[in-house]
């Protein structure tokens, strides 16, 4: 297994570590949140994942954001740029170890947002959210390290993403959004 990339067996605690998160977020920042969710593979039921709960959170303009930063930094979510310029993204480590990310999008993007389709695509599809487990454990048995493992998932998550956004009438999109 390669230093630093874990995918686990699901853990059926995360929507409830989830849950508990929102609540935080709502009340460090009070009205900043139009919406607030449990994405990724920690939100889908029995799929293996990096032991790390993402959330997507939906504001008016980004811009409502950077006021707020002290508020969400008072629960360990730091600013964190990875290349990805239609939102404002936020990490939370414990001891240095990822435990958080806080994915902050417009609500005008909320609906297409294809982390929210394909999350619900999986939990519809068990077949596909197991092919997805099948491959994220092959990616870690292979040595692939942290970096490199986005990369090594996208072919399948632009297949299943291309099927969420087609059950939901959209066109497909690339999935990978880093410049």
């Amino acid at each position: 297994m390669s230093i630093g990339l874990r995918v686990v067996e699901y853990e059926p605690d995360w929507p409830r570590q989830a849950a508990a998160m929102i609540g935080a977020l709502d009340a460090a920042a009070p009205g900043l949140f139009a919406a607030i969710e449990h994405i990724g593979s920690t939100a889908v039921p029995g799929l293996a994942a990096k032991p790390i709960i993402d959330l997507m959170a939906a504001v008016p303009e980004l811009d409502a954001v950077p006021p707020h930063e002290a508020a969400l930094a008072g629960l360990g979510f730091l600013p964190h740029d990875n290349g990805m310029r239609d939102r404002a993204l936020f990490v939370r480590a414990d001891d240095g170890v990822r435990t958080h990310i806080l994915h902050v999008v417009t609500e005008a993007s909320w609906p297409a947002r294809n982390q929210r389709l394909l999350r619900d695509f999986l939990r519809a599809n068990p077949e596909d959210a197991d092919r997805y487990a099948r491959l994220k454990r092959g990616i870690v048995a292979a040595g692939i390290g942290p970096g490199e493992y986005a990369r090594a998932k996208t072919a399948l998550v632009q297949e299943l993403t291309d099927k969420a956004r087609a059950e939901v009438g959209l066109a497909p999109v690339p999935v990978w959004e880093k410049g």
